[in-house]
């Protein structure tokens, strides 16, 4: 419960979670010599390009084919290798789906994916390029595990977890600044969850107003939203969900049982990504407890700026604010 002191500064610095994987898989390359690095021609943008300068010989541009990429990714990993195959959301997990399924999680190969540009945070590039059904395609895949840091500090802390860990992992992380709301002793494991408002002492209250699940960025919103509330003599506790599968059963029911209704918050369609593995639990457990999910309508995205599309969609602070303002 509430394990580290976050920040809840709404001004607070944002750094882009895709620039942590790329600061991370320097660090980590030069620790590891297994890792490789395949891109689907975008190293710029998935921010493999440092990992390039300092290893050329262990990055492999695969050009603008991502079924190819996973398939020698799934050679590499046969051979002992520890590959990170990047790419947009929308390509990795969509393009190449039937790769990853069939040749990454059915042999169970220690493949890492990197999904960048995930949500509608990835702006300009519009609905084709704006992945809100990754998490839901990923997690249904036997074998593979689905993470998705809050900022840059987790995103630090989840490259170390998914090397030392074996087996397929679905990284995903967003284009734009992510407000950072960790230290540096933030410490990721998969299958847990993090407490990140609502606990004090490291103690919950027997009953709040409301509790929230969230992930990626809309940890952020949620946790300044939830500031806000308290100060209105609301209780509300906002939990980091940035293991989406294994996911942190024990945490998710002790939660919300606690809280007279439930919220979940991603930027991601509302169908089979947290909001459906956060209702699965609930329903599976016979948690009594109405869920509310703020997240994208079963529709596609569309071209905007990122805080402007925020701010259309209800994702930002001002926009959870007015969802919970609702409920409680």
């Amino acid at each position: 419960m509430a394990k580290y002191n976050v920040n809840l500064d709404p001004d607070c610095e944002k750094i882009a979670t895709r620039k942590s994987f790329g600061e991370a898989l320097v660090k980590l390359g030069g620790k590891y010599k297994g890792i490789v690095v395949l891109d689907a021609d975008l190293s710029g943008s998935v921010q493999t390009a440092k990992f390039a300068k300092e290893w050329p010989e262990r990055h492999f541009n695969m050009g603008i084919a991502e079924q190819n990429m996973v398939g020698a990714a799934a050679g590499m990993a046969a051979r002992g290798k520890i590959p990170f195959a990047c790419s947009f959301s929308v390509f990795v997990a969509g393009r190449a789906w039937e790769i990853v399924r069939n040749s990454v999680c059915y042999p169970n190969l220690n493949v890492k994916l990197l999904g960048s540009h995930a949500g509608v945070l990835t702006g300009e590039d519009g609905a084709s390029h704006q992945a809100l059904e990754d998490i839901a395609i990923m997690r249904a895949l036997p074998n593979m595990k689905v993470v998705c840091p809050a900022d840059h500090y987790e995103a630090l802390s989840i490259m170390q977890a998914v090397v030392d860990d074996f087996g397929p992992t679905y990284i995903r992380v967003a284009r734009q600044g992510t407000a950072v709301i960790y230290d540096e002793k933030v410490s990721f494991k998969f299958g847990k969850s993090d407490v990140v408002f609502g606990a004090a002492n490291g103690e919950l209250p027997k009953k709040v107003d409301v509790c929230v699940f969230a992930t990626g960025a809309l940890v952020g919103s949620s946790l300044f939203a939830a500031a806000r509330l308290q100060e209105e003599g609301k209780k509300v506790i906002v939990v980091n969900v940035s293991s989406i599968k294994p996911i942190d059963k024990k945490t998710i029911i002790d939660c919300a049982s606690r809280a007279g209704v439930c919220v979940t918050a991603e930027d991601h369609s509302v169908i089979g990504g947290l909001a459906g593995a956060v209702s699965e639990v609930l329903a599976e457990e016979g948690v009594g407890v109405k869920l509310v999910k703020i997240g994208m309508q079963d529709k596609f995205g569309e071209s905007g700026k990122p805080v402007d599309l925020y701010k259309k969609y209800g994702f930002d602070e001002e926009g959870v604010y007015k969802s919970l303002k609702k409920l409680v």
